[in-house]
């Protein structure tokens, strides 16, 4: 059941990852890194969180670091924000700096964007917003994904029951 499409040069992650959006039929979609390791559980809590939230349009897991377990991942920790002049920060992240996780932020809760290193969509949403935008090459195109799933009528939530590990940068 599993289908392998093969890009013959570097697409850039919107593109590769529209090739797949593009072909997935399922009620909903994951977007996940090859440079992560997933813990026990992780999918099944944000599937879970998903059904008991039919509002609910994409959440990510609690993301930490792969380096250092102790802390958040600077890619996305535990959800993205938006402050008013529109700088994108998250949750276990400001700037370079890495909170430890000392469970600050092991509630669910409603966030600006979700990260696209773990980010699970329901499908349908998809069919509203459009795909990634292919012309924000390797960054932002998930905050722009969000943000137009938001105008579309949908909310976003960070899910820390579910929880992976990011080789950030690598």
């Amino acid at each position: 059941r599993i289908e392998v499409l093969r890009n013959d040069r570097n697409l850039g992650f919107a593109a590769a990852c529209n090739r797949g959006l593009a072909v997935a039929r399922s009620r909903y979609v994951m977007l996940l890194n090859n440079d992560v390791e997933v813990t026990e559980g992780w999918l099944e809590a944000l599937i879970a969180f998903m059904e008991g939230h039919p509002d609910a349009a994409a959440c990510q897991p609690k993301i930490l670091s792969f380096q250092d377990r102790s802390r958040f991942d600077y890619s996305g920790g535990a959800g993205g924000l938006m402050d008013r002049l529109g700088y994108a920060f998250c949750l276990g992240r400001i700037f370079n700096e890495l909170e430890e996780d000392r469970g600050q932020y092991d509630t669910p809760r409603p966030i600006f964007w979700a990260s696209g290193t773990a980010i699970l969509i329901r499908r349908e949403i998809l069919d509203r917003t459009g795909l990634l935008d292919e012309n924000l090459w390797a960054h932002w195109e998930e905050i722009d994904l969000c943000w137009r799933i938001q105008l579309a009528g949908g909310s976003l939530f960070s899910v820390p029951a579910s929880v992976i590990l990011h080789h950030s940068g690598w």
